[in-house]
């Protein structure tokens, strides 16, 4: 066994060959990382095979007759243990694997073999992996792989997802598989369709029908039924516009409002704002001035309407707080976020015919949009002074869909049980060109490109951290990054290493954006970066006319070119998280935001004392929190970034901060947006800071307990955060 031991260890370049193969990665592909495959070796034309055995199982079969018995047994031994050993990594590798299953239309879970042995790359300096990156990344690929989208549920859509998921599967990552699942859906009907009409003063005679010129267009999860009452205009339909008309005296309640796209809001915040006042339905179009409607300057056309969700809330809005699991049947549970009023997409043709018949106040400065032959008054009523009202229907339908999540991962080494994660949305209303299209290409051609590079499977990967490629690509003079602020200084020094001509905006995440979810909801530092054009809004989202031909025409042909860029920068974030020692996430960046607040409540300390009320309590918080913050950075410069349990240590801290910013004291079914800073709720800071302002502009209003309330749970979760950070979790009165 001795003399086997010692030939196990003598280098033999044909075993070696064997089961260290590389398996080309697809064509021509396969060689392009400055590697070949590597092969037997191959004796030279005049090689004498005799003169120099290049083995030692080769010498033993030119050894002396006497000796041949001795070398059978050996080389029994040696391919009996080879075969042993091949048989079992194939065993353990293929055993959890299957192929697709299930009933037809349907994808089920599947696990792909493991990952090809990428080339080993992790000593690489961060320049050379910035250089590789750039090499990789093909302007090409992008836009080769950019397809039409399909709605959810649609078979188009599951044959697209099919072929998304082989394409991963042809990169050979370390795992690739489905996760498929029925949501429940909202779609117009086909037997009923949507309605809009003018009725008499009582609501029962049928004047005269609107026609909706876009009658596939609709709100997902709008109140089904009808609502009839004056039309009134209220602008963007933000809060501070139905403040305005309360103060002008003009009531909305009972009344259908008609509100224009934009205005920094989301259709579900619009019609939040409208129900809260009291509206019976909401409308809402586009006005030629947020959306150009010049069909022959890439604008949209005066016929369309444009289609979006009004659910105030993520995912499913029948499972809320939790995944909606595949064929399982849950208690009768809706989200808190879906409306109780009627809610359609109308075009400016329509809204141009209703609000061109409305008298009333006039609009204040600021509230007229650019529809022809519309003098802007708010209603409620008709010129016609015969009190003529508005009828909506709304009759769309909810229907379980199968939806398909396409998932595929490149392992680290070290703490492989963290993940960076790039998504992107795959289906779309229309063709989804911008919406959808750009941004599965992106991600495909990022994962394509980390593929190639070999570098991932080599990555200490230490970070939770979501980057979205939705509506990535909507023009290429603006780049705007929306972002948890924890990741802004990681964008900033990232975009001075990418070669663009534009401008760049840092800004916080909205309601609407992809990667909102992962950190209201989820407490994940996430972003959404997106390029679009200096003078005007890409108009199509949402639309029939989000097309490729019509993007490539905003871009003159640069798709490609932009896309690219955006790759780029992603790509380079992402080998920061993974390959830095330290998680570089600006952890100070929220002692500003809750310094700021302390300020604030500076400027009310007479009001809340002659109340009884401390801020004490925050002001403490406050400090621990930004004390933790500080002696974290200063023991992370102090140590060795070469001791890794230590570096794990501090990383962990720095990653569950988002997290511990997620308020523990609100239900997730009823305020699933639990962020303190940035979701949605009476918990927020935003909501606290609003309350507070009543102390001066309406005492009247100012509830005590509501206001100690809202405090005590910001300030217990701002010291919790400070706990976590510290690494001391059970002390309240931290003291550093």
């Amino acid at each position: 066994m001795d003399t086997l031991r010692k030939l196990l260890q003598q280098p033999s370049s044909h075993t070696s060959c064997f089961v260290y193969r590389r398996r080309p990665l697809g064509g021509s592909e396969g060689n392009e990382m400055g590697g070949t495959e590597m092969k037997p070796d191959q004796p030279e034309p005049d090689e004498d095979l005799e003169a120099e055995p290049n083995s030692d199982i080769t010498a033993l079969v030119v050894q002396q007759p006497q000796h041949r018995r001795k070398t059978v047994i050996y080389l029994f031994l040696c391919s009996l243990l080879i075969f042993t050993t091949a048989f079992l990594l194939g065993y353990v590798a293929f055993r959890g694997s299957c192929h697709y299953c299930g009933e037809v239309g349907e994808m089920v879970p599947v696990e792909d073999k493991p990952g090809i042995d990428h080339y080993p790359t992790a000593g690489m300096y961060p320049g050379e992996l910035r250089d590789m990156l750039k090499k990789y990344l093909q302007d090409e690929k992008i836009e080769a792989t950019i397809r039409t989208t399909h709605p959810s549920g649609s078979s188009e859509g599951t044959a697209l997802a099919a072929e998304i998921l082989e394409m991963f599967k042809d990169l050979h990552m370390d795992h690739t598989w489905t996760d498929s699942h029925y949501a429940t859906l909202q779609f117009p009907s086909r037997t009923q369709r949507n309605s809009l009409w003018i009725v008499d003063a009582e609501g029962e005679e049928m004047l005269e029908e609107i026609p909706l010129e876009d009658p596939d267009s609709y709100c997902a999860y709008s109140a089904i039924g009808t609502a009839t009452g004056g039309l009134v205009y209220v602008n963007y339909g933000r809060q501070e516009d139905f403040d305005w008309l309360r103060s002008a005296g003009v009531s909305v309640i009972g009344c259908v409002v008609m509100m224009r796209v934009g205005g920094g809001v989301s259709y579900a915040e619009k019609v939040l704002f409208a129900q809260k006042a009291g509206a019976g339905g909401a409308l809402i179009y586009p006005d030629p001035a947020d959306i150009p409607q010049d069909p022959r300057r890439l604008g949209l056309n005066s016929y369309t309407a444009i289609s979006e969700h009004v659910h105030l809330g993520s995912g499913d809005p029948f499972t809320p707080g939790f995944p909606s699991f595949n064929h399982t049947q849950f208690p009768p549970t809706q989200s808190s976020g879906l409306p109780v009023i009627p809610v359609q997409p109308i075009s400016a043709n329509v809204a141009s015919k209703l609000l061109s018949q409305l008298s009333g106040l006039a609009c204040p400065r600021g509230w007229q949009g650019r529809l022809p032959y519309v003098r802007c008054v708010l209603g409620p009523g008709f010129s016609s002074g015969d009190g003529r009202k508005v009828r909506m229907g709304v009759y769309n339908i909810m229907k379980p869909t199968l939806l398909n999540n396409i998932f595929s991962s490149l392992e680290g080494r070290i703490e492989p049980d963290q993940y960076i994660i790039m998504g992107a949305q795959r289906d779309a209303w229309g063709p989804g060109a911008v919406k959808s299209g750009v941004g599965t290409a992106v991600l495909l051609e990022l994962a394509r490109t980390f593929s190639h590079m070999g570098y991932l499977s080599m990555l200490h990967l230490k970070a939770v951290a979501y980057f979205s490629l939705d509506q990535a690509v909507m023009g290429d003079d603006n780049l705007s990054a929306f972002t948890s602020p924890l990741l802004a200084d990681l964008v900033e020094s990232t975009i001075k290493l990418v070669t663009l001509n534009t401008h760049r905006h840092i800004k916080s995440l909205y309601l609407n954006s992809g990667a909102y979810s992962f950190t209201a909801f989820g407490g994940v530092p996430a972003m959404e970066l997106r390029f679009t054009e200096e003078s005007r809004v890409y108009p199509f989202i949402n639309t029939p006319l989000d097309t490729i031909g019509r993007l490539q025409e905003v871009l003159g042909g640069r798709l490609g070119v932009v896309g690219r860029s955006l790759a780029e920068l992603v790509g380079l974030m992402v080998l920061r998280l993974a390959h830095d020692h330290i998680l570089p996430l600006q952890i100070t960046s929220y002692s500003q935001s809750a310094l700021h607040f302390s300020t604030q409540l500076n400027k009310y300390s007479a009001e809340l004392q002659a109340r009884g009320l401390s801020p004490q309590w925050v002001f403490s918080a406050r400090g621990d929190y930004s004390r933790a913050a500080k002696t974290l950075k200063e023991d992370i410069l102090n140590s060795d970034i070469q001791d890794e349990t230590m570096i794990r240590i501090y990383n962990t801290r720095i990653m569950r901060v988002e997290y511990y910013f997620l308020s523990q004291y609100v239900s997730v079914v009823e305020t699933p947006f639990r962020h303190v800073l940035h979701g949605r709720g009476e918990h927020t800071l935003s909501a606290l800071s609003e309350h507070l302002s009543l102390l001066t502009s309406d005492p009247r209003s100012f509830n005590e307990a509501r206001f100690r309330r809202q405090l005590a749970l910001f300030t217990w979760t701002l010291q919790g955060a400070a706990n976590a950070l510290s690494g001391d979790v059970w002390n309240i009165d931290n003291v550093f």
